[in-house]
């Protein structure tokens, strides 16, 4: 997730590192294909643009061995044809067992890495209703779950978020027994990648996207962000991962409609 360049945590200047000509958009790419580096033979579950041209370009470099799904009931190759059914039963025995790492998104999201997807403001009577707390308290407790935000900002990095849907490390914590496959391995968003080695599992910057400062993330998070003293970088893609995302994952150029910069 990170390479060999570093910045300052302290004075947060930072310049552009990396291969000419890379966007923003691409960064987040290989960031998230990054989540499931050396997860074996799992079920990937991106949720997302970006998060799904992750995995692919995953399964088409360093993790091979990974099961990538059309987020229905089947078992999809690097083209998207199905190459096999997958089943409520054997979907659920996955999830449960952990053999899964979804990558969801996240309307709000806190320091411990508690999700909300559900609704802004009280639930009983809320100012926003948005998706609902779907699979999220399941997914949470039972396999890895690492979230997408393009849209890095106070109202989604938020000091406390108004209804849990994805379990953080700080509830988790309250019933070690029921959260055995707990675990998020990162948050991606279109400044950077952060992970939860902070004090007591709270959320860290663990890379910068090159271009981005660490006082522009600090500015943008609604609560105090763990930063080491020295940040790298987020990796720089290969040459032929650079060449696969413009050229066969994404020749259309999707990426850079979610992510711009």
């Amino acid at each position: 997730m990170s390479g060999v360049n570093a910045v300052s945590g302290v004075s947060g200047v930072t310049g552009v590192s990396g291969v000419s000509g890379v966007t923003r958009a691409e960064y987040c790419v290989v960031a998230c294909a990054e989540a499931w580096r050396d997860g074996g033979e799992i079920l990937a579950s991106p949720m997302g643009l970006i998060p799904s041209l992750g995995a692919r370009l995953a399964k088409r470099t360093f993790a091979p061995d990974l099961l990538l799904t059309d987020g229905e009931a089947l078992l999809v190759g690097l083209d998207g044809t199905p190459e096999g059914w997958l089943p409520y039963r054997q979907h659920l025995t996955l999830v449960t067992s952990g053999r899964r790492h979804v990558m969801m998104g996240a309307s709000q999201i806190d320091r411990y890495g508690n999700q909300n997807i559900s609704c802004i403001g009280d639930w009983a009577q809320p100012k926003r209703q948005l998706l609902g707390v779907r699979g999220a308290p399941v997914n949470t407790l039972n396999n890895p779950t690492s979230y997408w935000v393009p849209r890095h900002s106070r109202r989604v990095f938020v000091e406390k978020v108004d209804m849990v849907c994805g379990v953080g490390y700080d509830r988790a914590a309250e019933h070690p027994g029921t959260a055995r496959f707990h675990r998020i391995p990162c948050v991606v968003s279109d400044l950077g990648v952060f992970d939860f080695a902070g004090p007591d599992r709270t959320m860290r910057l663990a890379s910068l996207h090159p271009g981005v400062t660490v006082g522009q993330v600090e500015e943008a998070t609604g609560f105090d962000l763990a930063v080491p003293d020295e940040v790298p970088y987020t990796r720089e893609p290969t040459a032929e991962e650079l060449r696969l995302i413009r050229e066969v994952i994404d020749p259309a150029g999707a990426r850079g409609r979610e992510v711009q910069g």
